[in-house]
């Protein structure tokens, strides 16, 4: 979490590819590294992350979970809606990056693609085109990703980081909010 955004982006270029099988039926404590902390506090600093693989396409898929802020080694307590639901959000599917031609030199294995993952269009994250490693070699437990948007053909990378951390098991399995795309 001291790191600055230039040494976390060095970390991500050396990190190592995604097992999605793995990742499938696990939750994660996401952790941002890089928001100020006046950011923090209006947004968040903590949140989860979830995996699951997707019975129709076989993809390995996700969501976002807005949690209660008790920080890091704090209560892991989901936000929930009028309904008692948790509140989702940026739902994606993690794609092969081969092919791609990223910003800032990264050439990695995975990336979250929050575009074709059923997002509604309310919801900014669906613009994600978010690179994702495995921080220590043949361990999914610890994750960085890093935040990039992609309007069209443009790759706009920001220098927001976060990393997950694996929780266990995941407790339930939420639907995008619209069919994703293929």
């Amino acid at each position: 979490m001291a790191m600055d955004s230039a040494a976390l982006h060095e970390v991500l270029c050396r990190g190592y590819p995604l097992d999605p099988d793995a990742l499938a039926g696990r939750q994660f404590l996401g952790v941002d590294l890089s928001l100020p902390g006046w950011a923090r506090r209006l947004l968040w600093h903590t949140f989860r992350k979830t995996f699951v693989r997707d019975g129709a396409t076989g993809d390995v898929r996700g969501w976002n979970v807005r949690m209660e802020q008790h920080g890091v080694e704090g209560a892991r307590i989901p936000l929930l809606d009028r309904r008692g639901e948790p509140i989702t959000f940026g739902h994606y599917r993690i794609r092969s990056a081969a092919g791609v031609r990223f910003p800032k030199g990264w050439a990695g294995a995975h990336y979250l693609d929050y575009g074709a993952a059923g997002n509604t269009f309310f919801d900014f994250a669906r613009l994600g085109f978010t690179p994702l490693v495995a921080v220590n070699e043949g361990s999914q437990a610890l994750l960085l990703g890093w935040e990039v948007f992609r309007v069209g053909p443009l790759f706009l990378p920001m220098p927001l980081y976060w990393a997950l951390r694996d929780e266990g098991p995941l407790d339930r399995v939420i639907a995008p909010p619209r069919p994703p795309r293929a």
